[in-house]
């Protein structure tokens, strides 16, 4: 059975559209209670949010929604999606909410849970929540209806967490960091935690107004942060998105870090000191040569679908800690059951006050392979599979490549489009493969 509301992170759309709309939300949140009723008589959920004017309305939906099911409610305010998944386990709820649509632009919205463990929920969860949507809501009487209080210091204990993931025989005393919150949900928490541990702190994007959440700051617009960072001549600089669990890195020189690379960084900071790396997780889009340098260490390398759950998934079934995408969601289980902008942040600073060493130098090792990515627009009802020309194609670019490079085709999931990846060791190679495979779908 196939979900259908439930996308890969959640619910999210444009607000005022279904389904981010106040009554919708509502039946969600009441769904959501009757489905935790089943296995828990007084299931109390905490509720975040990011920065944007809509918060306030879908905050409201859900409220009544749940204390409508008989479930209590815990108002955290703004705070990061993966600060809400901490205090979720934290204060034992049975469940965390978090009102958010990331990097998006303020118009769009959505909802993403998380279990009383502080991890994402199951796709079975979410259809057990979408046959009850389907249902007649069943309304507590006056005397089982649901109370709501709020926990005035949800950002400070977060930012202890935080802190407490930073070895604490090191500091950032001497360093000069610009912190770029995306005008988001950690716009009050970031820079007092890099100021808490030592660090002179420029502070960007940390002035929200409910319509500038990600507006040409953050992790998907780097550019304000590397001018920052050579404006101020700081050390590095942090950019997070707007709920802060994606990250983008700019050293002292202005050049930015992906995650590919931090992720590798992360790995070899462990490796050096001599803990047991047994194997890393990636996604098809990560750079090859990631994959290659890890290799060399020793380290298996697994690639999972695009998507920070799916790279969560192959975590857990091999056992591993580290796992990450290019966009900067990165993992690190044995510090938070999520990714967090935040604490990757803090694993990577930490190798370089550790080793005395620029991102730069402990990358020296690593040279991103040249990729080319052509976005291919498929008539309508072309079966892009059933095509010879494309097969011939593919296999004749596989074999040129060899183990130097690979070829990735796939379909977006929102628009019709097939995308052509080529990655080789040579840019021109690279571009002149995926220029022959896009030619055989487009003609």
């Amino acid at each position: 059975m196939s979900r259908k509301y439930f996308g890969t992170d959640g619910i999210r759309g444009t607000v005022g559209q279904a389904p981010i709309t106040p009554d919708f939300v509502l039946r969600l949140a009441h769904a959501v209670g009757r489905v935790l009723k089943k296995t828990e008589a007084r299931p109390t959920v905490l509720i975040g949010k990011d920065t944007r004017i809509s918060g306030y309305m879908l905050e409201s939906a859900l409220e009544s929604g749940f204390n409508s099911a008989g479930v209590d409610v815990v108002l955290l305010g703004p705070l990061p999606t993966p600060g809400v998944a901490y205090l979720t386990r934290a204060q034992r709820a049975s469940l965390g909410v978090v009102i958010s649509a990331s990097h998006n632009p303020f118009p769009d919205n959505g909802i993403k849970f998380f279990s009383a463990q502080g991890a994402k929920l199951s796709d079975a969860w979410e259809l057990d929540v979408e046959v009850a949507l389907d249902e007649a809501p069943v309304w507590a009487d006056s005397a089982s209806l649901g109370k709501t209080r709020r926990l005035d210091d949800a950002a400070g204990r977060y930012i202890e967490f935080c802190k407490s993931t930073f070895a604490n025989d090191l500091t950032l005393k001497g360093m000069k960091i610009v912190v770029d919150a995306a005008h988001g949900a950690a716009y009050h928490i970031a820079p007092k935690v890099f100021h808490e541990l030592g660090a002179e702190v420029i502070a960007i994007g940390c002035s929200p107004d409910g319509l500038n959440i990600n507006h040409e700051v953050g992790a998907t617009h780097p550019q304000a942060l590397i001018e920052a960072v050579k404006t101020h001549k700081a050390d590095f600089g942090v950019a997070l998105d707007g709920d802060a669990d994606r990250l983008q890195l700019v050293d002292a020189e202005g050049r930015l870090y992906n995650g590919d690379e931090l992720l590798y960084l992360m790995a070899d900071d462990r490796l050096g000191r001599d803990e047991h790396v047994p194997g890393v997780v990636g996604t098809l889009m990560t750079n090859m040569a990631v994959e290659v340098a890890l290799k060399a260490r020793g380290v298996q390398f697994v690639r999972a679908k695009v998507g920070d759950r799916y790279v969560l998934e192959e975590l857990e079934k091999h056992k591993w800690l580290l796992g990450g995408e290019g966009s900067g969601h990165l993992l690190a289980l044995d510090k938070h059951t999520t990714g967090d902008g935040l604490i990757s942040a803090l694993q990577v600073l930490q190798a370089c006050v550790r080793s005395g060493k620029s991102m730069a130098e402990l990358l020296a090792g690593v040279t991103l392979f040249p990729q080319t990515l052509i976005n291919v627009r498929l008539k309508p009802g072309q079966d892009w599979r059933a095509s010879v020309n494309l097969a011939s194609e593919t296999q004749a670019v596989e074999a040129e490549l060899g183990d130097t490079g690979r070829l990735l085709i796939r379909a977006s999931g929102t628009e019709p489009l097939l995308r052509v990846m080529v990655e080789a060791r040579d840019a021109a190679q690279a571009k002149a493969c995926a220029e022959r495979v896009a030619g055989t779908i487009s003609a």
